[in-house]
């Protein structure tokens, strides 16, 4: 008995001791866009309200995408002079995910920004208007009995909400205030509303929901028809709504979400001088 704990603890157990720490840059999400030749390592996001490859860190936002540091330890110094706010709460670390609809906000030099995918599925770090930055659109993906009878829904934003409406379903997306943490208005999943993809190969599309197939034992499918009248499917998982009817509750990045072809793209481009 003894001798096989000692083997089983031996040179030859591969055992993981303790949580990952770091992050290679060429296993790093694409959509980060690091440059292969820019070293080994990447910023391995903390554990928080995001995936790891669903989500961006603090320091490539401020360095990378916003350009308002050079290096790491600039982007360090800004965060700890307390300046950046991630739905409107302070953060200081480096590696902090912020991710699909949190709004960033820069109150020393006014500014806001809200992360919404690109077309082709990258984080586009909007600009948005104070007024649009006091609430988030969050996705119902859980929707439970508690302890004593109270009933809270689980957002994609990892937040808890207690007594919610009776109205809120999954799959919904409910408008938060950042300021209270209250929701305010309730985006029902069903034909007919604007909803953007927020997952797998249409990631960044935006479209009005069609019809939802359903197929127990496996994955809901779901098709959505863009404002070109393409219509394409996805998961019902990677369906975000973000609106009631055609009108959208968020601004949307440069192109609204349409995909287009490499030809039309080649149309729209001025000619090389």
């Amino acid at each position: 008995f003894f001798l096989g704990l000692v083997l089983a603890a031996g040179p030859r157990s591969s055992m993981a001791r303790g949580p990952k720490r770091h992050l290679k840059r060429l296993n790093a999400p694409k959509h980060w866009m690091l440059d292969k030749l820019g070293g080994i390592w990447a910023p391995r996001p903390s554990t928080g309200p995001h995936k790891l490859r669903e989500c961006m860190p603090l320091i490539i936002l401020l360095r990378n995408k916003l350009k308002y540091a050079l290096t790491g330890k600039e982007c360090k110094y800004i965060l700890m002079q307390r300046l950046i706010k991630v739905d409107g709460k302070t953060r200081t670390d480096l590696k902090y995910p912020a991710g699909f609809m949190d709004v960033i906000s820069i109150e020393k030099s006014d500014e806001y920004f809200r992360l919404v995918y690109d077309i082709r599925g990258r984080f586009n770090v909007l600009r948005i208007s104070k007024e649009e930055a006091s609430y988030k659109l969050a996705r119902v993906k859980k929707l439970e009995m508690g302890a004593g009878g109270v009933p809270y829904v689980v957002t994609h934003d990892g937040r808890t909400i207690r007594y919610p409406d009776p109205n809120v379903k999954v799959n919904d997306t409910v408008k938060i205030e950042l300021a209270d943490n209250k929701i305010t208005d309730i985006m029902t999943f069903e034909t007919g509303n604007i909803a953007m993809i927020s997952g797998g190969k249409n990631t960044g599309r935006v479209g009005t929901i069609v019809h939802r197939e359903r197929h127990p034992g496996s994955f809901d499918m779901v098709q959505v028809k863009d404002a070109q009248g393409h219509i394409f499917a996805t998961r019902l998982s990677n369906v975000f709504v973000i609106g009631k009817g055609t009108k959208p509750m968020v601004s949307l990045p440069k192109r609204k979400g349409i995909k287009k072809t490499i030809m039309e793209e080649r149309t729209e481009r001025p000619p090389k001088q």
